[in-house]
């Protein structure tokens, strides 16, 4: 598998990675205290067509491949995690569904709005009582003349507070488990659409974490995506698309350097002179190096169209155990200034050292982001069962 850039993804590497040094960088640390990303960024970032990146241009996307939306994700990333959990959950889970599975007059009326960051998108299929466990989803609908009306609860969902465009899974027969569920595009400023309450989480702050209440929200007989029935069948897929295109080798290797950094200065005691965290670091390097295979694996199968199935479940664990691996050593080396949430705190000292670059990664904002990662999007142990599953037969 060859996966060395051709001219045209450096190009586009190169030019997303000075936007974002101009635009997105600057703004992380107020995103991360404000948790909010601003809308005048998300305005920029829609003109530059991220939001849109692999969606054919007649639906208004930029019609980039998948690697193209890929190391667009990871470029932003790099900068401010949850500007790149919005443009990733717009993306693989807001758009994807409506393309893959839409129909032509769904894709025509709700994707160019959405490729142009006009309606944000998003996913709900989490519920207050149900996480990982979707065949007990609560959340119901009903269909009355022309139009089904859905009545439940969705929590944790990712840009829901942008109230843009929603892809809803319901149930029509709880006892149907996986085969009652469907799947409906509604606009989230709908009637019997409420706002509970965004969600101060412990990372990736800036990124909006929304719950709803759903009161008889009637949406038309023409909204629902694909087959009544099927709605877990694209849940799966998507899910797997979203972890499959979260490659971050480069960035852990970065954050890997700072620690690097860090640690060989004299403002943290010269951490490096301990061993353990020479050894530390040379066993994150080693995950580092094998993580790179999963990625190839990853984008191989989404490159030639194919569903990367429970390889994408390895490439979310380990990105996720070794991202928190990393950010924690970081922490750790530079000591009690690991204390302080306040994100900068930590370089005002450090940063007018000796040999400590001042672009290094805030290590107390990525570790939280880092916490963060193994948690949402399927937790770690959600992805070892899958593993356990579908790779081990067990």
């Amino acid at each position: 598998m060859d996966f060395a850039l051709s001219q045209d993804h450096n190009v586009l590497r190169d030019t997303v990675r000075d936007f974002v040094q101009k635009e997105v960088k600057p703004l992380a640390i107020s995103i991360d205290q404000e948790h909010k990303i601003p809308d005048e960024l998300i305005a920029k970032m829609s003109e530059m067509g991220l939001l849109g990146c692999f969606l054919p241009e007649e639906y208004g996307g930029a019609g980039l491949d998948i690697l193209s939306y890929v190391l667009v994700v990871e470029e932003v990333s790099k900068a401010c995690a949850s500007s790149g959990v919005l443009i990733s959950a717009h993306s693989s889970l807001g758009c994807a569904p409506i393309y893959q599975f839409g129909t032509e007059e769904q894709k025509k009326k709700y994707l160019p709005d959405m490729a142009t960051g006009r309606k944000i998108g998003c996913i709900l299929l989490t519920e207050p009582d149900v996480g990982s466990d979707v065949a007990g989803m609560t959340t119901m609908y009903r269909r009355e003349g022309d139009e089904f009306v859905i009545t439940g609860g969705k929590t944790f969902i990712t840009n829901g507070a942008c109230l843009g465009t929603g892809v809803v899974f319901a149930t029509h027969d709880k006892s149907l488990k996986h085969k009652g569920i469907s799947v409906f595009i509604i606009d989230l400023e709908s009637p019997g659409v409420t706002v509970l309450k965004n969600e101060d989480k412990l990372g990736i702050r800036g990124s909006y974490t929304t719950a709803f209440a759903l009161d008889d929200v009637r949406v038309p007989v023409a909204n629902r995506v694909g087959e009544e029935g099927k709605g877990w069948t694209y849940g799966k897929y998507l899910l797997e698309f979203e972890r499959g295109s979260g490659i971050a080798s480069a960035k852990l290797r970065e954050a890997l350097k700072t620690v690097s950094d860090l640690a060989e200065s004299e403002a943290t005691g010269r951490a490096i002179d301990d061993p353990d965290v020479t050894l530390r670091m040379s066993e994150i390097e080693v995950d580092i190096d094998t993580l790179e295979m999963t990625e190839l694996r990853v984008l191989s199968a989404l490159q030639t169209g194919q569903n990367p199935g429970a390889v994408s479940s390895l490439l979310k664990l380990r990105v996720s155990e070794i991202r928190q691996a990393v950010t924690r050593l970081g922490v750790e080396v530079i000591g009690n200034d690991g204390l302080y949430v306040e994100p900068m705190r930590p370089f005002y000292r450090l940063n007018e050292a000796p040999g400590i670059p001042e672009a290094m990664l805030p290590v107390v904002p990525e570790y939280l982001n880092g916490r963060a990662y193994t948690i949402f999007g399927g937790s770690s142990e959600i992805q070892r069962d899958i593993v356990a599953k579908m790779v081990l037969g067990l």
